[in-house]
């Protein structure tokens, strides 16, 4: 939306200037005459016209690639709360943040969130413009906080929410790191083995006529298929993967894999703790920050990331919504445990249930940290002995032939 630099006078002849957002110029003039404003002059900002230049270097190459990181959104919001906190206007502080982002991509969605502040709509309004960036949760409590009066209060708990969720995620991809380098290393070393290193022997063993043993048949069969139908392998590699991820995104296969994934020893024991501790955070922050309960519960069922959880909040709202506690259907549903329950019923029964959801949140992340290093400790040794057995494996498929070779020779 193009901005305009205008100089007006008030309703008692005052002479005021300044500049401001419309589609047009007789645009921009409804917007004075309806601020009891007579406009006299009116021109188009050269900042206007630099963000059109920015914005064709945005769509011809500049930022298309970048991707908005969660840690983006997070500094932006930990920005905007302090600069609230310390007085400055909210289109203030958006114009001021908008010139320090460094991801191009970003910086243009907050230039047209400020853009639409300056207009005249609620920061919770510009927001829902760009659903992509801006969760629904997020959106939801930064309404709350625009109605309740309280948005540097509202902007503070996003800001802590924030960090705790992103700590959390950054805690479990430290945790799974190490593994998933050892396991790829170790299949490219296999592979190399297979394709590379044991054609090579076999060659020797063939021309000394030495029967291959099973194990070395099997590796060198695998090693020979590898080579000659790679591109068969990647191509249903790459299918299967498209099958399962086609079957995933839909409402019945999200369902059963989630189901699945809960199920899974010591993983799906992890995962689920993930889920009450964001449940109970989310729901938390959502209550204290002004959002009723039922609009709180229809964010909750996409922020929980488990389909069967899903449902269970879906049905939760529906009981909720006819008068019921919301313990009564987390306890039926058996998939909530049964301290976090009771911790919920007593924060109803004691009108504190965002204390007592903020006190199982942080009851099962310290439970979160206990059973990564507890599945880190498995892990590592399950690798190292999957590549033991790997490896020993092959060295055997390489050895026998050998021994038997030397054998030949002797006699």
């Amino acid at each position: 939306m193009p901005t305009f630099a205008y100089k007006a006078r008030d309703d008692i002849g005052k002479s005021v200037s300044g500049t401001m957002s419309a589609l047009s110029e007789e645009d921009l003039m409804n917007k004075l005459r309806k601020l009891s404003y007579m406009p006299v002059s009116i021109r188009e900002t050269a900042q206007n016209i630099s963000q059109e230049k920015s914005k064709a270097k945005s769509v011809f190459g500049e930022g298309i690639f970048q991707r908005i990181k969660i840690e983006d959104i997070v500094v932006f919001n930990m920005q905007l709360a302090s600069m609230i906190d310390a007085g400055i206007t909210l289109l203030g502080a958006l114009n001021i943040i908008s010139r320090q982002i460094l991801n191009e991509r970003f910086k243009n969605v907050v230039s047209k969130i400020t853009q639409s502040v300056s207009s005249g709509s609620s920061l919770s309004d510009a927001l829902s413009e760009h659903p992509a960036v801006f969760s629904k949760l997020y959106i939801s409590m930064i309404r709350a906080g625009e109605m309740g009066g309280s948005l540097n209060v509202v902007l503070n708990r996003l800001a802590i929410y924030m960090e705790q969720q992103q700590e959390l995620r950054q805690r479990i991809r430290g945790a799974l790191f190490y593994p998933a380098i050892l396991l790829v290393a170790g299949i490219l070393v296999v592979l190399l083995i297979v394709t590379f290193v044991m054609p090579k022997f076999i060659v020797i063993f063939t021309k000394a006529d030495i029967a291959l043993p099973l194990p070395t048949q099997i590796l060198y069969g695998v090693g020979v298929a590898i080579k000659q139908f790679w591109y068969l392998i990647l191509a249903s590699v790459f299918l299967v993967t498209f099958g399962i991820k086609a079957y995933i995104r839909s409402s019945q296969g999200k369902f059963r894999f989630d189901q699945f994934i809960l199920k899974v020893p010591i993983v799906g024991i992890l995962i689920r703790k993930v889920i009450v501790a964001r449940f109970s955070r989310t729901l938390a922050t959502l209550v204290d920050s002004g959002v009723s309960m039922l609009q709180s519960l229809d964010i909750m069922k996409d922020v929980v990331g488990n389909e069967v959880i899903g449902r269970v909040v879906q049905r939760t709202r529906a009981s909720v919504e006819r008068g019921e506690r919301l313990d009564q259907p987390l306890k039926m549903s058996g998939e909530f445990p049964d301290d976090a329950v009771h911790m919920i019923s007593v924060g109803e029964e004691t009108g504190k249930l965002g204390y007592m959801l903020n006190k199982v949140a942080d009851f099962y992340d310290t439970s979160v940290d206990y059973s990564i290093k507890k599945l880190t400790t498995l892990i590592e040794p399950f690798f190292i002995t999957l590549m033991g057995i790997m490896v020993g494996f092959i060295m055997a498929s390489m050895l026998i032939p050998i021994f038997d070779m030397v054998k030949t020779i002797q006699t």
